[in-house]
């Protein structure tokens, strides 16, 4: 199980998450970042790989695909907030 970020461990990761591109949502507890590639076909080998890595994880994100750019939004609904999970995708999708 997955526990909610807070504190100082949640300024830290946010502030290395910043730092990649990740922005804070702030209508809700989670982060968001746009991924672009040189095409769709790209973008989508993207997401098929980053779909087989969530589903590994159990963790899935939210995302929306236009041509060639990818918008990722990634919240853990279970703890109703940002939490582990959502760092260790971000940073396999970073990858």
């Amino acid at each position: 199980m997955s526990s909610k970020l807070e504190g100082t461990a949640r300024e830290q990761v946010l502030a290395e998450l910043g730092a990649r591109g990740w922005k804070i949502l702030h209508d809700r507890d989670a982060i968001t970042k746009s991924f672009k590639f040189d095409s769709f076909v790209e973008a989508w080998g993207w997401m098929s790989r980053m779909a087989i890595t969530a589903e590994k994880m159990n963790h899935h994100p939210e995302w929306f695909n236009v041509y060639n750019r990818v918008d990722v939004v990634l919240t853990t609904h279970d703890v109703n907030g940002l939490s582990d999970l959502d760092v260790k995708l971000a940073e396999k999708m970073d990858a």
